[in-house]
């Protein structure tokens, strides 16, 4: 069972407003939200060019260029969202944060790694406390739209004040996932993940970037295995697939990489064996 509050559209409305006035040009159209029905009406992205991210991902077709895109836009809306100029009312979504992303993904799954419980629930803590940025809770392919060469972020239900890293690792995870996955496409889309973070970091201005990228290393293996363990597992793994990730991610939560670049280095080396 997994439950939600069914209000947590009211997030994702809120988020798309928030990001019309950051991003314009990778603005949603929206006509209205009713509290009564838990719903809202927003404009429809059609057209030739148009095209689901995951679609081109599990196809091969995917480039650097739509990871720095991302990287970019995400970066944008975290800066702007953590100055104190930024209005915080509607965002203190914590709790459903929790039921919806911290439970099922950290919570859940450190109960077939009670090893590592510790850890995991530590992460979950600190996920749960933080409130520095406005995050969009599941930047995943499958919620990510191109128009061109433009992205558009939707699916925001989970938005909340929290912590950059949780969008950041929640994104490059899809990326690595789907290098293990796509025949050929190991190195291409692993490169994905340093692409994303030179566009990404420089936005970063309420910490440190180096302080981020740590705390991005020690929660990236924890949802690798969350895709394969926790309450949301990814479609597309095969039993194989699955095996690789843990061995994987297990390596990196007994030694964690000391950055970015040497945690995708290691997963090359380790997927070529």
């Amino acid at each position: 069972d997994w439950f939600a509050p069914v209000e947590r559209n009211f997030a994702e409305y809120s988020w798309l407003k928030t990001v019309a006035a950051i991003a314009p040009e990778a603005s949603i159209d929206l006509y209205g939200h009713s509290a009564h029905h838990n719903g809202f009406v927003m404009s429809y992205l059609d057209g030739d060019d148009t095209y689901l991210l995951k679609s081109v991902l599990l196809a091969g077709g995917g480039q650097a260029e739509q990871a720095e895109a991302i990287g970019q836009l995400l970066g944008k809306i975290h800066a702007h969202t953590s100055t104190t100029s930024f209005s915080r009312d509607g965002f203190y979504n914590q709790d459903d944060f929790y039921a919806i992303r911290i439970e099922p993904y950290l919570v859940h799954t450190a109960r077939s790694y009670p090893e590592h419980s510790a850890a995991f629930q530590r992460m979950a803590d600190q996920l749960y406390e933080a409130e520095a940025v406005l995050i969009h809770g599941d930047v995943s392919p499958k919620n990510i739209l191109f128009c061109g060469d433009r992205p558009y972020m939707l699916d925001a239900e989970c938005a909340t004040m929290g912590d950059a890293c949780f969008d950041v690792a929640f994104c490059l995870n899809h990326f690595i996932l789907k290098a293990l996955h796509v025949p050929g496409c190991l190195q291409r889309y692993l490169s994905f993940c340093p692409a994303f973070w030179a566009a990404y970091s420089g936005h970063v201005c309420w910490e440190a970037p180096e302080v981020l990228e740590r705390r991005l290393l020690t929660l990236l293996p924890m949802m690798m295995l969350a895709r394969v363990d926790g309450k949301s597992p990814v479609d597309y793994l095969s039993a194989a697939e699955q095996a690789r990730v843990r061995q994987i991610a297990l390596h990196f939560l007994a030694a964690p990489a000391r950055s970015l670049d040497l945690f995708i280095q290691t997963i090359e080396r380790h997927a070529s064996q």
